[in-house]
């Protein structure tokens, strides 16, 4: 069994809510989606990712393990597309397993057998430049919902850009709102674009949207670290 690899580090984790703890990356090439703010482009395409075996992941995780690294996160790209090699890692290795997802195949995350840690990406509308799918969100929620029932940590990230609507942006917590089973156990992560330059002088509406997130979730405002420390 192979699958596409762009890259394994070890690095600080630099989003969300382990934002700081050091973590092990596995990142998968190929995603189903395109959005226009992507930060690692690279990884769109599966052509762009080196084929690996289990076995070969598996000695790259342990070569790069340190003492203060207790967690391995596979990201992309979409890690989703690729279950079963998931799998079979994970079962060769004594950390635990975080998924970081844009959550629209609910299926194929339901295929993957231990998940500790899920980081779970909101898109918005105006995340792509063609039309936007409402699809994507309705299997978002299919992924949260069906996480929660399985009592696995998810959390999610929701990037807002110098240029979010207000209104697109209520639209989505609402709905979110209105169809999560369990709210009082999800937490949202609004995570400014970087650069953070391109929030100067812009007509910023962070404190807005955390306010609306906070009618019905809780609510944290976080930016990349990885970038501002300018580390991978």
């Amino acid at each position: 069994m192979k699958a596409p690899i762009i890259e394994i580090f070890s690095s600080f984790q630099g989003e969300g809510l382990f934002i700081g703890q050091r973590q092990i990356f596995v990142r998968f090439a190929g995603c189903n989606l395109n959005c226009s703010y992507c930060d690692t482009g690279d990884s769109k395409s599966e052509k762009s990712g080196k084929l690996m075996t289990v076995d070969e992941v598996v000695d790259s995780i342990n070569e790069i393990i340190t003492p203060d690294c207790h967690v391995v996160s596979f990201t992309g790209g979409e890690p989703s597309l690729y279950p079963d090699f998931i799998n079979e890692v994970s079962k060769q290795i004594d950390l635990d397993i975080l998924l970081e997802t844009n959550g629209t195949l609910p299926n194929n995350i339901s295929m993957i057998e231990k998940l500790d840690i899920v980081s779970l990406d909101i898109k918005l509308p105006e995340h792509f430049d063609g039309d936007y799918d409402e699809s994507i969100l309705i299997n978002e929620i299919k992924s949260l919902n069906l996480l929660m029932a399985n009592d696995i940590t998810v959390y999610c990230k929701l990037v807002a850009l110098p240029s979010t609507k207000i209104n697109t942006f209520r639209e989505v917590i609402e709905k979110l709102s209105k169809n999560i089973s369990n709210k009082n156990r999800l937490q949202i992560i609004i995570q400014p674009s970087s650069p953070l330059k391109d929030w100067v002088n812009s007509n910023s509406h962070l404190f807005e949207f955390s306010e609306i997130v906070g009618q019905y979730f809780e609510v944290s405002t976080i930016p990349q670290m990885h970038k501002i420390l300018n580390i991978e």
